[in-house]
């Protein structure tokens, strides 16, 4: 089958493509996990837990594993319902419809603490954009008061805020802090002294040895940066939707795997040219009938101000269905508010979310930057102007200045082609800045004008 514009005929029962997002950080960076100094086959912490572990883990939550691409630092695994990303010291786990996400968190403690002796939580997030059906959820999704007390269950001193316009499109967050402690030694959150003058308590409350490995790495050690952007987008315009449908098949004619038909989709829409292709290793999936999804890794020491490289990731999820269409689109690549120098370079942030919303054309977004407070230098700054404020300025005007959009011959918006058109323009809806126990939001909703 390929990729192709018709009718869309589909329909089916609403699916629900709001993501459940759940973090979890075990240690502050890679270089605390306890056997950072003495990798196997290259892979230390997380990433020496058995493929079939995680996929026991993931038949709990109701979700299966369709691929993997194993980067130098992550791994990235693409799931029926969204993805799940392992790094050597956290996990990302992001799921959609109605997949029972938190019902996975107390079996990743105890894969942790098994596999690659971390009996700690360092943080933990759990966030997501309010339901489109929030009846049709199960289990502690069915309203955000069973979530938080769920979470609550586990780590007593979290804290639950609700971003936005209740009545209208919000985010909810779930956070927990270093240095809280809890009744379960082994999944209180834990305090960055820990790692460097006292040890970790196991849960017997005795000290551990590998807490005390961990309490030997030396001081100075550069924590991990955390930067997450999110742009979530409802109401996506018909022509965008029509290509995330599956072409009938030709009779007589092999068909194509999945993921040939997502690379395909991806390079044809400028998926593929989100980022420099040089830089990015992609991973696609296009869903019979209709849906698609994508995980990629990414180098970015190109195009970076402050030196710093690393390997960052992005992952798009597509539900095109009429009256429930959704995207998401979330990376972690720290992106500059200064505009980017070159097409080879990591685009800035202005650039990115130009990209993506002309590639979805929503009605309605979100859009969320949550950034570390000690690692927000990214950011342009000019004077007193937070990191937070340069993202919201961003915000602003990418999605509000009228500009043309170019269009390559195959229909991708990659700004280079010959062909124009006028971008949708939007009006702001909502503008909240946060600033939480070491970290810093932006959140922002727009609608088309």
């Amino acid at each position: 089958m390929a990729v192709g514009d018709y009718y869309l005929p589909y329909t089916s029962t609403p699916f629900e493509g709001p993501e459940k997002l759940l973090e979890i950080w075990f240690a502050p960076s890679p270089a605390h996990v306890p056997d950072a100094h003495a990798p196997k086959n290259g892979r230390i912490g997380l990433r020496n837990v058995p493929k079939q572990v995680w996929e026991d883990m993931l038949d709990i939550v109701k979700c299966k594993v369709l691929s993997v691409i194993e980067g130098e630092e992550t791994d990235a695994y693409l799931l029926s319902e969204s993805s799940l990303f392992v790094f050597p010291h956290r996990i990302i786990l992001k799921t959609c419809g109605t997949t029972l996400n938190l019902l996975g968190l107390p079996r990743i403690l105890e894969i942790a603490h098994k596999f690659a002796s971390l009996p700690s939580v360092y943080r933990c997030f759990y966030s997501r954009k309010s339901f489109m059906f929030p009846e049709r959820q199960l289990g502690p999704h069915r309203e955000w008061k069973d979530e938080v007390s769920f979470l609550d269950a586990i780590f007593p001193n979290g804290a639950a805020y609700t971003v936005g316009k209740v009545n209208g499109d919000h985010w909810l967050l779930y956070l927990t802090t270093p240095g809280q402690s809890g009744v379960n030694g082994e999944t209180a959150p834990s305090s960055p002294i820990s790692f460097s003058s006292s040890p970790l308590q196991s849960v017997s409350g005795e000290e551990n040895e590998t807490n005390q490995t961990l309490q030997n790495i030396e001081i100075g050690t550069p924590f991990t940066q955390d930067y997450t952007i999110e742009i979530l987008m409802s109401n996506l315009s018909h022509k965008a939707r029509e290509s995330f449908f599956l072409a009938p098949p030709v009779q007589d004619t092999p068909s194509e795997s999945p993921s040939i038909i997502g690379r395909t989709l991806s390079a044809t829409i400028g998926i593929s040219d989100l980022f420099p292709p040089h830089l990015t290793t992609l991973d696609a999936y296009a869903f019979d009938p209709c849906g698609y999804s994508s995980n990629a890794l990414l180098k970015w020491s190109d195009g970076i101000e402050d030196g710093c490289s690393g390997e960052g990731y992005y992952t798009i999820h597509v539900t095109p269905e009429e009256g429930w269409s959704y995207a998401s689109f979330e990376c972690n690549v720290p992106l500059s508010t200064s505009p980017s120098s070159s097409a080879k370079d990591i685009p800035d942030l202005h650039t990115l979310i130009r990209r993506v919303v002309d590639i979805f054309q929503p009605g309605r977004l979100s859009l969320t930057l949550f950034i570390s407070n000690a690692n927000n230098n990214n950011a342009e700054e000019d004077e007193d102007e937070t990191a937070v404020e340069a993202a919201q300025r961003t915000f602003k005007s990418a999605l509000t200045a009228q500009r043309s959009v170019s269009c390559s011959s195959g229909g991708s918006v990659t700004g280079d082609g010959s062909e124009q058109k006028d971008r949708m323009l939007y009006k702001r809806t909502d503008k909240i800045n946060y600033q939480f126990g070491g970290y810093n939001l932006a959140f922002a909703s727009f609608e088309f004008r």
